[in-house]
């Protein structure tokens, strides 16, 4: 065992870093603002693999199917869907903040909340960008190709016209707060063409350059394009820029609106000027050259995803020479597997979390990617899987600080989730209200939007498991000025399920237990069972979880005394003497649909660590979660699969885990679900009509991980569902663990050759693999390399 303290490895300090400047990241929610100009770094290295970490198509996307078709970019604040096409450049551009609706504090007849476009609220597109380069029609030009070049965050694209080969690059700079398209040719090529900036609401630009407008909430919004050429003209003709004989061009532009994450403020800044500051920001940005944009967006991003690498294995010849959808294709069709295009599909999982989840709201359901203003479901956070299964991938895959902008985002709404809570919670007309009388903390519904307003139906546990999901993140960050900052909503959650338990007396015995009020599973069976599943897991872990911060910040000992009184009492779900099943409801029967896509039931499975198959858990039990796993069956939408394979990995099983990784990579067509052209998720909401869905974009990286690597806080194992298809050889390398630590894992043959485990934080843990365990001390800084481990 080779013990190294304190390397200089650029690995380690990154990851050194990244924990020691996590204070920096803890400020309120960044808005549209002004910045600093960047540095501009001279030059930025690739890894040597670059070209695996490509991915590309021999077709534009057609305008009326982008979401499926358009190749996405973005800062984590504004973002957007290009078509590629070589004589019609289209933008669908986005800003997370760009959200109809507002706190939506009116029930209906039923107690529960509006949930429309014009209450609650809905996510829309900002603007739409188009270069025209008529001459350049698709039919005129050959050897067409596109390329979203992960290793460096570019999407490209180039064809050949009358023997001058064209070029054009675009991405969306967070240092420059920007996107940049820049066209260029060799052969001696020229463009000549318009560019035409437009809103999406019903807008009227009177200027070319710039548009501003107000939705009818108030919330202000504005964008601004600009341009620049070489050896030819750029104008401006009333509401369009004209470009022609130029050798090469860029263009920059940005949006963005005056909504800030203050609940005292109604979630607006007054005194920003949305058009104003676009204007000032493209400005800015044109007047730089084209290289210094570039390598500082590629610096910049590198800077995230070069924490992490990944090796599967080694794809064939034959597969590599297939472009990317191609290639899905064959791997659907054909029994082979194709190591390098799964590697490369959890690193497109990661460039999407860079690009959407950066210094604004969080990734709802669409990410930050729009091709209209009417979303499914509103594109809004959902609180019941698909928020949470977002940022599952983010620590796991070395990506922590994206995972700030969802802890901002309920620091930001919690004000308004307890006043709402206060106001309207117990509200007689609401079925989930407290029986008891008493209400406290805070609560949501299924849907929340970014005003502090919920939607649909109440959620009684979403605190609960929105806490938990922050708890993860404090685990492998070990932060506790992080935990200081979540204190407040885990206690408060903590409060509302202290007035909301009932006691009940278990039937046949003497034994009292505290349950849930009236509750829904998730999202089917009865409305108004007590004691679901979901809800006593969930908030067992909520207790354990607070009574642990509460220790560790030293603050409200006699509540966290209280806290852990009612956790000794909470009714822990058992097996079903009937069905076999670890029970969904306070009853032997099964109440709901047996292959329902939501596994609640198991959130102990997974995400928890209250079931695990390793002897610490009572035998039957784990039985019984199988089984209900089992059932469940193993066709589902992308996320509900997702879900599955993680659980599957949790339980060891690869070739389930496995499998279901393969079925999310099914070419979704006529709507099906599946994958996408661009590799987006597909959900089948109607047989022949599919919509975009991002969280198994995230979840299903999130289990090739887990099936690489478990672990909890003082405890690590290593490839506990290794599937055959990947067990040649491969590596994972920079990969976080709960606990405070990151690994180097590199195996050959299904079994691990090294093992090299760096501290960022923790001390001990102990490193396993099947019945080989080894305790590891370390102190902050150091790492150990571990070999030779027993087959």
């Amino acid at each position: 065992m080779d013990t190294s303290p304190n390397e200089p490895s650029r690995r380690t300090v990154l990851s050194l870093a990244t924990t020691a400047g996590l204070t920096a990241a803890l400020g309120t929610l960044p808005a549209f603002t002004a910045t600093a100009a960047p540095a501009r770094p001279a030059e930025v290295p690739l890894p040597a693999d670059a070209a695996r970490h490509q991915l590309w198509w021999q077709a534009p996307g057609d305008e009326g199917s982008l979401i499926e078709q358009g190749l996405p970019v973005g800062n984590g604040r504004i973002g957007a869907l290009a078509s590629n096409d070589p004589g019609r450049e289209l933008l669908l551009i986005t800003d997370a903040t760009m959200w109809t609706g507002g706190v939506n504090d009116t029930l209906d007849q039923d107690g529960q909340f509006p949930y429309g476009r014009s209450d609650f609220g809905s996510f829309t597109l900002l603007a739409k960008l188009t270069v025209d380069i008529p001459d350049h029609d698709l039919g005129g030009v050959n050897g067409y190709r596109r390329t979203l070049d992960l290793a460096q965050g570019l999407v490209t694209s180039s064809y050949v016209r009358s023997g001058v080969t064209y070029r054009r690059e675009m991405y969306a700079s967070r240092p420059d707060d920007v996107i940049v398209l820049r066209f260029t040719q060799s052969g001696g090529g020229r463009y000549t063409g318009t560019i035409t900036l437009t809103g999406t609401h019903g807008e009227h630009p009177t200027a070319a350059e710039s548009f501003a407008a107000t939705l009818p909430n108030g919330l202000r919004y504005g964008a601004a394009v600009k341009a620049r050429g070489t050896g030819g003209k750029v104008t401006v003709d009333g509401t369009r820029i004209d470009f022609s004989g130029c050798k090469d061009l860029t263009v920059v532009v940005t949006a963005g609106t005056n909504y800030a994450p203050d609940a005292d403020s109604g979630f607006r800044d007054p005194s920003l000027d949305p058009e104003r500051l676009a204007r000032t920001k493209v400005r800015a940005a044109v007047a730089e050259s084209a290289d210094a944009l570039r390598r500082t967006h590629v610096a910049d991003y590198r800077a995230l995803y070069g924490r992490f690498g990944l090796s599967l294995g080694t794809s064939s010849a034959e597969q590599r020479e297939l472009d990317t959808w191609e290639r899905l294709h064959a791997r659907s069709r054909d029994p082979e597997p194709d190591p390098e295009l799964e590697a490369t599909y959890l690193q497109f999982g990661r460039y999407l979390m860079i690009c959407g989840s950066r210094g604004s709201l969080p990734l709802g359901l669409q990410g930050l990617w729009l091709d209209g203003n009417d979303p499914d479901w509103m594109g809004d956070y959902h609180t019941d899987i698909n928020i949470q299964m977002n940022y599952w991938m983010a620590d796991r895959t070395g990506l922590s600080p994206c995972f700030d902008a969802f802890t901002d985002y309920c620091v930001a709404q919690l004000p308004s989730w307890n006043d709402l809570t206060r106001r309207l919670y117990n509200d007689p007309r609401n079925r989930y209200r407290n029986s008891s009388g008493k209400n406290a903390g805070w609560a949501v519904a299924f849907s929340t939007n970014p005003y502090g307003g919920s939607g649909w139906w109440w959620h009684p546990a979403g605190n609960a498991w929105l806490c938990t999901t922050l708890w993860e993140h404090y685990e492998y960050t070990g932060s506790r000025e992080y935990l200081a900052k979540i204190y407040p909503l885990l206690k408060g959650a903590c409060e509302f399920w202290e007035a909301r338990l009932l006691t009940t007396t278990l039937p046949g015995t003497s034994k009292e237990v505290l349950v849930d009020d009236k509750d829904w599973s998730p999202e089917h069976g009865p409305q108004d069972a007590k004691g679901i599943t979901y809800a006593q897991e969930v908030v067992w872990t909520l207790f354990g979880n607070y009574c642990t911060a509460a220790a560790e910040l030293r603050r409200d000992a006699g509540f966290a005394d209280t806290i852990a009184s009612l956790r000794r009492k909470l009714y822990l779900p058992q097996v079903s003497p009937t069905t076999g099943w670890l029970e969904e409801w306070m009853s032997p029967d099964n109440l709901g649909e047996t292959t329902h896509r939501h596994l609640s039931p198991l959130i102990n499975l997974f995400p928890g660590d209250r079931i695990r198959p390793d002897g610490s858990t009572p035998a039957d039990l784990v039985a019984g979660a199988t089984a209900l796993l089992t059932a469940r069956g193993m066709e589902s939408f992308g996320w509900a699969n997702a879900w599955r394979s993680l659980c599957w990995a949790r339980l060891k099983n690869a070739d389930k885990a496995y499998q279901l990784i393969v079925n999310n990579l099914r070419p979704s067509t006529d709507g099906s679900n599946g994958t996408a052209f661009n590799l987006f998720d597909i959900y089948e909401v109607e047989r022949g009509r599919g919509i975009f869905q991002i969280d198994a974009n995230f979840g299903t990286p999130a289990a090739m991980v887990e099936m690489l690597l478990y672990s909890r806080p003082g405890h690590v194992e290593l490839l506990p569902a290794l599937p055959d298809a990947w067990a040649a050889s491969g590596f994972v390398e920079g990969v976080p663990v709960r606990g405070g630590f990151e690994l180097d894992l590199h195996w050959r043959d299904g079994r691990p050759t090294e093992a090299r485990i760096r501290s960022v934080g923790g001390r001990t843990t102990t490193v396993a693999h099947g019945k080989d365990s080894r305790t590891v001390s370390l102190r902050p800084g150091a790492s150990v390399t571990l070999k030779d481990f027993a087959r």
